[in-house]
C-alpha cells in the first residue's frame, strides 16, 4: 500500500492533509475528532492580533480608544471564549491529547502586540506557527515596496523572537509575487502557505450595508494556488502549502503533482462532515497504488514550471488560444 507521511516545516506527518485554521479546531474536541478522522496535521483557529492588543492594553491600564466597531468586536463572544490565555491553555492540553502536529496561527498585521505571545505560544508546546498576514493595500499613499516591507518587518519580529518554525500565509495580491516569495523565504520562514481567503465583500442593496458571502470556499477557487505553486516549486527555499478551493481528492492529487508539499482543507468539512478527510485519503492510497508511486514524493512537482519543457503553459498559451480560438 502506498505510504501516504511526509514532512512539513521539519515535523513528520502521516500524510499531507492538514485542517486549516478554522472553528474546526477551535477546541480539543474538534482537534481530536481531526485526528480520528486521519488528519495529519491541524492548524489552530487563529488569534488575532486586535484582541491581543486589547488584553494587553487592559493590563497596562490603557483605555482603548480605536474605531468603535472594532471595539465592540473585541469585546464579542470571539474574545471571551478565544482569547489569548484560553488559546494557551488550548495549546497545552492539546498536546497533552493528540499525537499529531499542532500548529499555532497568529492573523495579524504588525508586530507591535503579539510577540510577547508568540513566546508563550512556544512554551505552551505548539509544533510551528503560522502567520496570517491579512493585509489589505487600502491606503493609495503606499506603494507595494512599503507593503511588502511590512510584511518582511513581521516576519523578522517573529524569526527574531521565536524558534518554533514559521509558516506564512498569505494572499495573491502582489505587483512581483514570484520575487517576492523568494525574498519572504529568504528571511527564515520554513513555509509559503498559498492563498489566504479574504473575507468576501457584498453589498446590501435594501438595508444600504456591507455583508459578507461566500462563507465557504468553492473548487473553482483553487485554481490560483494550483499555478503559483506549479511555478514556485523549486524556485524558492520553502515548502508549499495548498489551501482555498480543494474539496476533494482530486484536487488534493492536483496540488501535490504541482509541487505542494501539504494541503490544508476546511470548507469541504463544514460541507460534508469529517468524513471526507478518510474520504479524500481513500482515494488519494487508490490513486497512487494505481499510479505505482509508493510514496507521495514519487509524483511531487511532476507537473511544476521546474519540470516542463514547454514553461509557455504556465504563462501565456492558454490566454493566446483563448483569444484566438486555437486547438489544442
Amino acid at each position: 500500500m502506498a505510504d501516504l507521511s511526509t514532512s512539513y516545516l521539519g515535523l513528520h506527518l502521516k500524510n499531507p492533509l492538514i485542517i486549516a485554521s478554522s472553528t474546526l479546531v477551535q477546541n480539543v474536541k474538534g482537534i481530536k475528532e481531526a485526528e480520528a478522522a486521519g488528519a495529519g496535521a491541524v492548524v489552530l483557529r487563529s488569534l488575532f492580533e486586535e484582541i491581543i492588543r486589547e488584553e494587553t492594553q487592559k493590563q497596562q491600564g490603557e483605555v482603548y480608544s480605536g474605531h468603535p466597531e472594532e471595539y465592540d468586536y473585541i469585546l464579542s463572544e470571539l474574545n471571551l471564549q478565544y482569547g489569548p490565555q484560553n488559546y494557551l491553555k488550548l495549546i497545552s492540553e492539546a498536546k497533552t491529547k493528540v499525537k499529531i502536529p499542532v500548529v499555532a496561527s497568529i492573523n495579524c498585521t504588525s508586530p507591535k502586540w503579539w510577540l510577547s505571545y508568540a513566546k508563550q505560544v512556544e512554551q505552551a508546546g505548539a509544533d510551528a506557527l503560522e502567520l496570517n498576514l491579512s493585509l489589505m493595500p487600502t491606503d493609495p499613499g503606499k506603494t507595494s515596496l512599503d507593503i511588502e516591507q511590512e510584511f518582511l518587518n513581521v516576519i523578522k519580529a517573529a524569526r527574531d523572537n521565536i524558534k518554533l518554525p514559521i509558516a506564512v500565509k498569505i494572499g495573491p495580491y502582489f505587483t512581483s509575487l514570484s520575487r517576492f516569495a523568494n525574498q519572504m523565504c529568504g528571511s527564515g520562514i520554513k513555509g509559503l502557505v498559498l492563498f489566504n481567503r479574504f473575507y468576501q465583500f457584498d453589498i446590501d442593496i435594501d438595508q444600504n450595508e456591507i455583508v459578507g458571502v461566500n462563507w465557504y470556499s468553492h473548487p473553482s477557487e483553487m485554481s490560483l494556488s494550483l499555478r503559483w505553486i506549479s511555478i514556485l516549486y523549486r524556485h524558492i527555499n520553502c515548502e508549499l502549502a495548498a489551501t482555498t478551493g480543494i474539496h476533494d481528492a482530486k484536487a488534493v492529487i492536483k496540488q501535490l503533482l504541482a509541487g505542494a508539499q501539504v494541503v490544508e482543507i476546511a470548507s469541504t468539512i463544514y460541507l460534508n462532515g469529517f468524513t471526507v478527510v478518510k474520504k479524500i485519503l481513500s482515494e488519494l492510497t487508490t490513486w497512487m497504488d494505481q499510479h505505482h508511486y509508493q510514496k507521495i514524493s514519487d509524483f511531487r512537482g511532476k507537473l511544476s514550471l521546474s519540470k516542463q519543457k514547454n514553461p509557455e503553459l504556465y504563462e501565456r498559451l492558454q490566454y493566446i488560444k483563448a483569444l484566438t480560438g486555437i486547438e489544442k
